[in-house]
């Protein structure tokens, strides 16, 4: 029963992303959220419902939809993840500085490590790379059994 409710949920969140353009800038392309993060999720939820941004965050989830680059700026890979909790994530992966994950698939599993920012979409996550200079915390993320940092 828990398999076909998250299946639902994640089908209801792939139509409705579907439905947008994949060129839209970065600023109007953050993911809607399918319900309100499960309190299990912590520290991401804990961010999510009290509109923290620059906090660091880890977990995983599924792809659901594959955006074009970010290329205004720094260079960036997005994709959108479905957490456990049905909150959707954008991930904006800096392939200016750590390499572009080029299998990414949707229905992949990916797992996070970054910093993450508020909006009432569900949230970004930036920061899934090192640090050329040393001074922020190190991200990643891991596809397949492999780390892009």
């Amino acid at each position: 029963m828990k398999k076909l409710l998250l299946l639902a949920i994640a089908a209801a969140a792939a139509i409705y992303l579907s439905r947008q353009p994949d060129d839209i800038p970065r600023e109007i392309a953050e993911p809607t959220v399918a319900h309100a993060p499960a309190a299990k999720t912590d520290r991401l939820a804990n961010a999510y419902a009290g509109q923290q941004s620059g906090v660091q965050v880890a977990g995983d989830g599924v792809v659901t939809r594959i955006l074009g680059d970010d290329i205004v700026g720094d260079r960036h890979q997005r994709f959108i993840l479905m957490l456990d909790s049905g909150q959707t994530l954008l991930i904006a992966h800096n392939i200016d500085v750590a390499q572009r994950i080029e299998s990414l698939r949707e229905g992949d599993s990916v797992s996070f490590s970054g910093e993450y920012e508020w909006n009432d979409k569900g949230g970004v996550v930036h920061w899934t790379h090192h640090d050329p200079q040393g001074q922020h915390e190190a991200g990643w993320l891991r596809h397949r059994g492999r780390t892009y940092q």
